[in-house]
């Protein structure tokens, strides 16, 4: 865990900014000793909050399987699969 006072990111921006694109972790600073922000790269967060998404969509199909809602089998996924990338290819040809 990165923690630096705040006042660094003010006098260490380039620093700062490539520990986090080194370490793939945030930075949090403090101010007045108490925590205060976080700051991390672009790429880390764009991939956190993919993964925060698809957690999300994992639990409600974890719900939806626990309360009883019809899912789809393999076979039926499969067939769904074949016609959207059949009718996306006769769609191309045009």
């Amino acid at each position: 865990m990165n923690i630096k006072p705040s006042a660094a990111i003010r006098k260490n921006y380039n620093e700062i900014s490539a520990l986090c694109k080194t370490t793939k972790e945030p930075v949090f600073l403090t101010k007045n000793g108490e925590g205060d922000l976080v700051v991390m790269d672009i790429a880390t967060f764009s991939r956190r909050e993919s993964m925060l998404r698809l957690r999300e969509q994992l639990v409600a199909v974890e719900e939806d399987r626990l309360t009883g809602k019809k899912g789809f089998s393999i076979g039926e996924v499969d067939e769904m699969m074949k016609k959207a990338i059949k009718e996306a290819a006769d769609e191309q040809r045009g």
